[in-house]
């Protein structure tokens, strides 16, 4: 049985400004601004003062999904804004010792499991990176591109070709947190 209309409802803190424009969905707070195009989606977005309304008429299941999915993408936009996210990752080697530099826009990897080649992950978006002597502290109010970043550097030290019980060198993630280092 299809339901006439899904919808949920985000309040807007007071020192959060959003603005929609059509589908297109800006949000600027203490810590910045994003903005972000959803156009893809065959739902309606409305705003109304301090409040954001994501509904779609006679929905199928795909819509109700959608519904939930935008939801929770503006929920993360407006959390970016006011605190950001944090993503630590641990430096973890018994083989050879991992070296971790941050050249222009992109993070190398080097002596990993003794490769003389550097392996090399470019920083998406606004993301800081800053190296400890054990940890890698990502930081950024997009957390579609703090996570991706962490993602990408876990994946570029993943053991291929050996035991991976044995082989445990690699940067893992170990924390992940609302609100910047």
């Amino acid at each position: 049985m299809r339901l006439p209309e899904v919808s949920r409802t985000i309040q807007v803190p007071d020192d959060i400004t959003l603005s929609v424009e059509g589908k297109k969905v800006t949000v600027k707070g203490a810590k910045g601004s994003l903005t972000r195009d959803f156009s893809y989606a065959t739902i309606e977005i409305e705003s109304q003062e301090k409040t954001v309304r994501v509904l779609a008429k006679w929905p199928r299941k795909k819509e109700t999904a959608l519904v939930g999915t935008l939801f929770s993408h503006i929920n993360n936009m407006i959390t970016g804004v006011t605190k950001g996210y944090t993503y630590k990752l641990k430096i973890v080697f018994s083989h050879f010792p991992i070296t971790v530099k941050t050249q222009n826009k992109s993070i190398l990897i080097e002596n990993f499991t003794g490769e003389r080649k550097p392996r090399k992950v470019e920083i998406l978006g606004d993301v800081k990176v800053k190296i400890e002597p054990d940890d890698v502290i990502l930081t950024g109010i997009n957390l579609e591109d703090v996570s991706q970043t962490a993602a990408n550097i876990e994946q570029a030290t993943k053991v291929r070709g050996k035991d991976p019980r044995v082989f445990l060198d690699g940067i893992y993630t170990y924390e992940r947190n609302e609100g910047m280092a």
